[in-house]
């Protein structure tokens, strides 16, 4: 049997920038990245091409792009002079929002895609300051020593944690959390959701794809997870009804619109509610 294509999480980071590529093409696109397809390369391209045809990958990268977008622009219209993308990957954000040019953006990343990152955009300019650390996050030492280096130069910074956390345990995610929270510069942070059933279906449906690069954050209770880290979702951006509001639905399958069509007629409010709120990102603050 043929090895998934995605051998590591890093490869989530081509294949996020493949379906920007795919979506800027679209004639009714969300956003246009010019940057996404030469980040992605071909091996963005592969692993796209070899997915299955029914995945919702480009439908939610779509709309979480334009989500982070919004919230990215609010706060720092609010006042935030920083922003703090871990596990940055392939983002392009600091070259194609329109951001004043005294911010400052620090992406975060493994030495080898902050490497190829940097090649592949040498020749681009970017909108605001930008500051690159190769770093591995697991280093809790130097993710520290990284953090109170930042607060040192900033008042208000906005982290970014775009499709880093489900990769990571429980027991870190936590220790992580404590570490940004220890930091009083440190005043939103935005963060992926997905519901129990969410993660649930993503471990059967895709479990030989994903096998290497596996979902797992699953506590008991996220909210109450992040609660005892000190933080507190203070705005909630489901993926469904924001594609809703952006006029791109969810693409289910038919078998899938059948279900939730029965499931609508006959389930209560409560439970009709929820199948909507099966993802998201949340705006995180101190508490």
């Amino acid at each position: 049997m043929a090895e998934p294509v995605i051998q590591n999480v890093s490869d989530t980071a081509f294949m996020v920038a493949a379906y920007r590529a795919l979506e800027s093409e679209r004639p009714d696109r969300l956003f246009r990245d010019p940057l996404a397809a030469r980040l992605a390369g071909e091996r963005g391209k592969q692993i796209v091409a070899s997915l299955p045809q029914n995945t919702p990958g480009g439908w939610s990268v779509a709309v979480r792009t334009v989500v982070i977008d919004e919230l990215i622009a609010a706060a720092i219209a609010r006042g935030a002079d920083t922003v703090l993308n871990l596990g940055a990957g392939l983002d392009t954000r600091p070259y194609r929002m329109d951001l004043p040019a005294e911010v400052r953006w620090i992406e975060v990343d493994y030495a080898p895609m902050i490497d190829l990152k940097e090649g592949r955009l040498a020749s681009e300019t970017p909108r605001c300051r930008v500051e690159r650390v190769r770093l591995d996050l697991a280093d809790a030492p130097a993710r520290r020593a990284m953090f109170a280096s930042i607060e040192a130069q900033s008042k208000s910074v906005f982290v970014l944690t775009e499709g880093v956390i489900p990769y990571l345990s429980v027991q870190d995610v936590g220790l992580l959390a404590d570490d940004l929270h220890a930091i009083g510069a440190f005043r939103a942070w935005v963060v992926d959701y997905f519901s129990k059933e969410t993660l649930r279906y993503r471990k059967r449906a895709a479990q030989r794809t994903f096998e290497n690069a596996p979902f797992k954050f699953a506590p008991d209770d996220w909210f109450a997870f992040f609660a005892g880290h000190g933080w507190k979702p203070t705005e909630r951006r489901y993926l469904a009804i924001e594609g809703e509001r952006l006029s791109r639905p969810v693409p289910f399958t038919l078998p899938m619109r059948l279900w939730i069509r029965l499931a609508s007629r006959f389930a209560p409010r409560e439970r009709r509610e929820s199948l909507r709120r099966f993802a998201g990102y949340f705006l995180l603050e101190r508490t």
